[in-house]
C-alpha cells in the first residue's frame, strides 16, 4: 500500500512524523507522503522541517517517505502560484484540499488546483464534468478517500473519473492512528463507492507510479 495524503502535528494530525511513519509501516504501508495542511503562513516552515526529518531519519525508517503539503482553504486565485512555490521550496508532492461537501471550501478551488497542475486533488466533492475532463488532460489524480465525511462523494468521483478517463488514487487523509486503514478496508471502501476490481488495481498502480517518480526526483 502507498498513501499520498497524511498529516502530523505540523498541522492538525495527532502524531509526530516518526510515529506516523512507524505506525504506517506496521500497518503494511510501503510508501507514505506527509502532506500537512498549508497556506502562505506556514508552507515554508512545514516543508523545511519535513525535509530535514526525511533527510536525517528517512534512511532508518521501514517505510519510504515523501515530503509534501496539502494546500488547504487557500483563495483559488493563489493556488497555482502556491503550487509552484511549494515545489520550489522542496515539496516532492503537492496535494490540494478539494471542494469537499463537509467543509466551506471556496468555489473554484478544484479548477485552480487542476489548472495549477497539483499532483492530487483531495476529496473533490461534487466535481464537475469540465473539471474532471481537464484533470484527465493534465494528469491530475482525483482522490478516493477513506476518511469519514469526505468519503460521502466517493461514488460521484468514481463515476466521473470512469466517464472521462481521469486517474484515481486511494488515500487515507490520516490524522490519527486509526485512520491508517488496512488493505482490506481500502479495498472495501473502493469497491463500495463503485470501483471495479480492475479500477481499484489501476488506482493503486497510479499511486505507486507517482511515488516511484517522487523517489527518483529526490535522488
Amino acid at each position: 500500500m502507498i498513501d499520498l495524503h497524511t498529516h502530523t502535528t505540523f498541522s492538525d494530525g495527532e502524531l509526530i512524523p516518526a510515529e506516523l511513519v512507524r505506525r504506517a509501516a506496521k500497518a503494511g504501508y510501503k510508501g507514505l507522503a506527509i502532506t500537512d495542511h498549508a497556506d502562505p503562513s506556514n508552507m515554508y516552515h512545514i516543508i523545511e522541517n519535513l525535509r530535514r526529518f526525511a533527510d536525517e531519519t528517512g534512511p532508518y525508517l521501514d517505510c519510504n517517505l515523501a515530503v509534501g503539503v496539502e494546500l488547504t482553504h487557500c483563495p483559488p486565485a493563489l493556488i497555482p502560484g502556491l503550487i509552484v512555490e511549494a515545489r520550489r521550496a522542496g515539496a516532492m508532492l503537492v496535494v490540494v484540499h478539494g471542494e469537499t461537501i463537509v467543509e466551506p471550501v471556496a468555489r473554484g478551488t478544484n479548477l485552480a488546483a487542476i489548472e495549477g497542475g497539483a499532483d492530487v486533488l483531495a476529496h473533490p466533492g461534487l466535481i464537475t464534468e469540465q473539471e474532471v475532463a481537464l484533470a484527465a488532460e493534465k494528469g491530475v489524480c482525483l482522490e478516493i478517500t477513506t476518511r469519514k465525511g469526505h468519503s460521502l462523494t466517493n461514488g460521484h468521483v468514481a463515476m466521473m473519473a470512469r466517464k472521462l478517463k481521469a486517474k484515481l488514487v486511494i488515500d487515507n487523509d490520516a490524522h490519527a492512528p486509526g485512520d491508517l486503514v488496512s488493505q482490506e478496508m481500502r479495498r472495501m471502501i473502493a469497491l463500495g463507492c463503485g470501483l471495479t476490481a480492475d479500477e481499484l488495481q489501476k488506482a493503486e498502480k497510479n499511486a505507486e507510479a507517482i511515488f516511484q517518480k517522487l523517489l527518483h526526483k529526490k535522488v
